[in-house]
């Protein structure tokens, strides 16, 4: 099945198929760096399978869970960009996956020959503004417990796609952490959502059996 890359989705079908066929395929075994902090960015990563988890190091020397990315995402838009940029984060796989590589001068070769491109990328980091502005107002003005079960429908999309369960394979300190909020409230909302047949618990796993419930449940 042909991944649906959400940065393409703006490009004609020629323009894709171009985008494509310059990437150089990469392949991650679970627990594998894709990138550290503060490395130079000089690549885009396209996910074509796997799921990737998105780490920065905070000022009191621990580290934080940002976000996490499935197939379809991408991650690096900035560094082909912006020539002295630098990894804000760090990327890893949470279990096997592969990506599609394009370096900064192979984008800079396809944005002279399809300008769309440009329009592409621009669209593609001012949806992530907007995600990130989101997510302050989210920390700021809502309940923690809206914010956790927020967190846990994206997850669901990651992990089950379409389908009306979700197996999501995510600590709950992970979640706890994208969440801004500790592991016992992230274990608090998780049980009273159990109570609730929305989810059900075990070990590493998070399995979302009431999909609906839950868009609910996040208001």
């Amino acid at each position: 099945m042909t991944t649906d890359f959400e940065i393409l989705r703006g490009l004609s079908d020629l323009e894709r198929r171009e985008i494509l066929a310059s990437c150089t395929p990469r392949r991650f075994k679970r627990r594998e760096i894709l990138c550290h902090e503060g490395d130079p960015g000089d690549c885009l990563h396209l996910v074509k399978s796997g799921r990737l988890i998105v780490r920065v190091a905070t000022p009191f020397g621990n580290t934080a869970t940002l976000t996490m990315l499935g197939p379809g995402h991408s991650f690096g838009e900035l560094a082909v960009a912006d020539s002295n940029s630098r990894r804000t984060a760090t990327v890893e796989a949470v279990e096997n996956a592969e990506t599609l590589t394009l370096s900064r001068a192979q984008l800079t070769a396809l944005r002279e020959t399809y300008p769309a491109i440009d329009r592409v990328i621009i669209g593609t980091l001012a949806a992530q503004v907007r995600r990130l502005s989101a997510q302050v107002l989210e920390a700021l003005y809502l309940p923690v417990e809206t914010r956790v079960v927020r967190r846990l429908v994206d997850l669901a999309r990651i992990y089950g796609g379409s389908s009306p369960i979700a197996e999501i394979r995510l600590n709950q300190d992970d979640l706890a952490s994208m969440a801004g909020t500790t592991r016992a409230t992230a274990n608090k909302v998780l049980r009273d959502l159990q109570q609730r047949n929305i989810l059900a618990l075990t070990r590493g796993r998070i399995t979302v059996v009431d999909r609906a419930a839950l868009l609910r449940a996040a208001g």
